[in-house]
């Protein structure tokens, strides 16, 4: 079972710490990370997603010649998602997708603490497409940079804590971690508030096997 990761922006950092995450939520499977050289380095905002689509495209044609089984796009605004599963021939999942769709049927209504403030909207925009409006109670902005997630330093770490806690105080039952680059930091930051969280790289793991498991031809 072979699962893509394509990374939208031209961060390998970024890349690699989404594999980490996958691997270790579904050690069973080969999990693989393309990572778009040619996009920006951060996505952040409709125009740094329209700036990555050609080059996702491009990494999907890539991931299906190496024999993906599913294909994820390990940004959380699901950067040219509509345009991929368009394309594929396999299942092509959306780590902003699987991290509300998860939070849904974990039941009570979730947050997700995201970037900056150009963020919201996109996401928002798509929890709405895909019918979860009811179940989301805001997309709120912790005001930290796509990068600086990434590199996940202690300030950043206490800021997403803070975000986090507040995001509860309002009557969510879940928080969805708005960011690839927030994945990697699911652990420290569960233990630091004590909140429920939902990470979109392990949710799309999981549910890309379940995807491939579900259509596999059965024998006998």
């Amino acid at each position: 079972m072979h699962l893509v990761y394509i990374n939208p922006n031209a961060t390998q950092a970024m890349t690699d710490g989404v594999v980490a995450v996958a691997r270790a939520a579904v050690p069973h499977a080969n999990v693989t990370g393309l990572t778009n050289t040619d996009g920006p380095p951060a996505i952040e905002g409709p125009q740094d997603g329209a700036a990555a689509l050609e080059g996702v495209l491009r990494l999907v044609a890539t991931a299906q010649s190496i024999g993906a089984d599913a294909i994820i796009i390990a940004c959380f605004d699901d950067t040219g998602l509509a345009q991929a599963r368009a394309v594929a021939t396999c299942p092509v999942l959306g780590i902003g997708q699987a991290a509300y769709t998860v939070a849904a049927l974990s039941g009570g209504r979730f947050s997700v603490v995201t970037s900056l403030p150009v963020s919201v909207p996109v996401i928002a925009g798509n929890i709405d497409a895909a019918g979860m409006s009811d179940h989301c109670l805001e997309v709120r902005a912790s005001g930290l940079a796509v990068l600086d997630i990434d590199a996940g330093s202690e300030a950043t770490r206490v800021q997403l804590a803070d975000e986090i806690r507040s995001a509860q105080a309002q009557g969510c039952r879940s928080v969805v971690l708005g960011c690839a680059g927030m994945a990697p930091l699911h652990a420290d930051l569960s233990a630091r508030t004590q909140v429920p969280l939902i990470d979109g790289v392990a949710a799309s793991a999981h549910l890309a096997v379940a995807a491939i498991a579900t259509i596999a031809p059965k024998s006998g």
